[in-house]
């Protein structure tokens, strides 16, 4: 689908394109490159695998994503999954993965291994955990508490050049029933590996979610989907918005300054946020995987029935789109990468 792009020439180029991927910008072709499509590579309607997370293991080619809640039919539990895809085989292999994470929800490549944010149960701490990416993969708390109160529900994590850990704490688990009444307000914070400091880094927010980086570092994106109420429940007179902030340092410490609009999609929230080589902001939405420039403009839409809610680049242009009992593929032009990995 073609949208906004009067130029008769990029119209023609435009029409070659796959009704899978909508053009508001003709920069949006750049992304797609000569010949873009998009793949199923594997189903499961069993449980909602393929839900957040969606971190990209190059030296394996695997891809680690975690479940959305389900009730495990044997325990009658509310429960989140861990399922490992080897995206290079033909078809595609996936394995559950057993880790003693309390609900893993997003997750990060983090040295050899995978940074998870781990929203905690009733009975159990959350936090930020690293687990190994490979067997028998075990996993450790970093950190699950702000000065003595745990943490709400740690949702997205993304790690600094200088190794710091930055993250967002919505209160959504709770909404669910499976944390206890929170302790701290939905915040962002920074935390430090070596020194062991955690900080708040930003407030008010209706519910801090998605997190991420600009290629040089010097600007962060963090989405809000308050208007996802949790538990069942929207608003659509509350935010639904990525904010953008410029990192400065002060008094040789990071702080997050000059909080802006960034950008808001058209229908729903924009949840898991990723951003390529280039500074053009991704975000997964209602409608699939939305694209603005680095200056908020829409540039396109990979369009998913029902929408994703996170997705990672990989290698040579591929994005991996999870859908809750599917997983997608996307081919984009093959100078397209990430910058978590």
């Amino acid at each position: 689908m073609v949208t906004g792009i009067s130029h008769a020439s990029l119209q023609a180029n435009a029409s070659t394109i796959p009704s899978n991927f909508s053009i508001y910008n003709a920069d949006f072709l750049h992304i797609l490159g000569s010949a873009p499509k998009l793949e199923l590579l594997l189903e499961n309607d069993d449980f909602p695998f393929a839900h957040e997370a969606s971190v990209y293991i190059p030296s394996t080619d695997s891809l680690f994503m975690s479940s959305n809640l389900f009730v495990d039919p044997i325990t009658n539990k509310s429960t989140i999954r861990v399922t490992k895809v080897n995206v290079s085989a033909h078809p595609v292999t996936a394995e559950i993965i057993n880790t003693t994470i309390p609900l893993p929800n997003g997750g990060v490549n983090n040295g050899n291994g995978i940074l998870w944010a781990g929203q905690g149960t009733l009975n159990e701490t959350g936090g930020l955990f690293q687990m190994s990416a490979t067997a028998p993969y075990k996993s450790e708390l970093i950190t699950g508490d702000y000065y003595g109160r745990e943490f709400n529900s740690v949702n997205d994590v993304v790690v600094a050049r200088d190794g710091a850990y930055w993250f967002t704490d919505p209160i959504y688990a709770w909404k669910q029933g499976v944390r206890p009444k929170p302790q701290l307000p939905n915040q962002v914070y920074r935390y430090d590996p070596v020194t062991k400091d955690v900080r708040v880094v930003a407030d008010g927010f209706g519910r801090p979610n998605g997190i991420s980086f600009s290629p040089d570092q010097k600007t962060m994106y963090i989405s809000d989907t308050a208007e996802t109420i949790g538990g069942g429940t929207t608003d659509l007179l509350l935010p639904a918005t990525i904010y953008a902030f410029d990192v400065t340092t002060i008094h040789g410490q990071p702080f997050l300054t000059n909080r802006r609009v960034f950008a808001m999609p058209g229908d729903g929230i924009p949840d898991g946020i990723k951003v390529d080589q280039n500074g053009n902001v991704y975000a997964g939405c209602k409608d699939g995987v939305n694209v603005w420039s680095a200056g908020g403009i829409l540039l396109g839409k990979i369009l998913i029935k029902n929408g994703t809610s996170n997705f990672s680049f990989g290698r040579n242009g591929r994005m991996f789109i999870l859908n809750e009992n599917k997983l997608f593929a996307a081919q984009l032009n093959r100078t397209v990468h990430g910058t978590l990995f």
